[in-house]
């Protein structure tokens, strides 16, 4: 399952164009909340799926009865990037436990690069639903090794993945490697680069939000 979210919601597709505006971005502030406002629309998107059971409400002049979520899923994200995403997350599924990846890519002087992973804080995760946040889903490698490495920690019921913007490579490794997986992004970007940059792309989106870091 792959949903556009600028193909179902009528501001998205606004909030990605100033995340991609190299004139905007300049703003970092700006550019962290359009990023928390894509993850409150995902949170909003992913809920109406999400098992719901009745519940009675106790209020002052009786018992009112609600439709509200069954359990509360994971949030998880890859540091420091998917932070912003992570809050627009959680500020809707406000319970919800979470769980902190370090996935980074490491550079080699031939060009190349491997995908690094050397912290995780991981709640319990046996038969819940995870929903793993990272701004841009590229050759997918790197959100591939985080699955696996929660995967060691337990066995979710089901895992969603939301992103500002995907590639369709990326969204094809994926599907390869964990076909049940559910990918919802902001948008969708067709070309990536031999170094793994999705074109057009936003740039660096740990750097934007941020600030730049030092290269190791």
């Amino acid at each position: 399952m792959i949903v556009n979210l600028s193909q179902q919601h009528s501001l998205i597709s606004n909030w990605v164009s100033e995340l991609r505006d190299t004139q905007i971005q300049t703003d970092r502030m700006r550019f962290r909340r359009n990023l928390e406002r894509i993850g409150e629309v995902a949170a909003y998107e992913i809920s109406k799926i999400l098992p719901q059971v009745t519940k009675e409400v106790p209020t002052p002049l009786g018992i009112a009865s609600h439709q509200v979520l069954e359990d509360y899923p994971v949030l998880a994200t890859i540091l420091r990037a998917g932070l912003p995403l992570h809050q627009g997350l959680l500020n809707y599924f406000d319970k919800s436990d979470n769980a902190f990846i370090s996935a980074y890519r490491k550079h080699h002087p031939d060009g190349s690069f491997e995908i690094s992973l050397e912290y995780l804080s991981c709640p319990e995760i046996d038969d819940r639903v995870l929903i793993i946040s990272d701004p841009m889903l590229a050759t997918g490698s790197s959100l591939v090794k985080t699955i696996h490495f929660l995967r060691a920690e337990g066995k979710p019921r089901e895992i969603h993945i939301v992103a500002a913007i995907a590639c369709t490579v990326g969204i094809e490794y994926v599907r390869r490697e964990e076909p049940t997986v559910k990918i919802w992004c902001g948008d969708i970007d067709d070309e990536l680069t031999a170094k793994g940059y999705i074109v057009p792309g936003l740039g660096d989106a740990g750097d934007l939000a941020f600030g730049p870091k030092m290269q190791m």
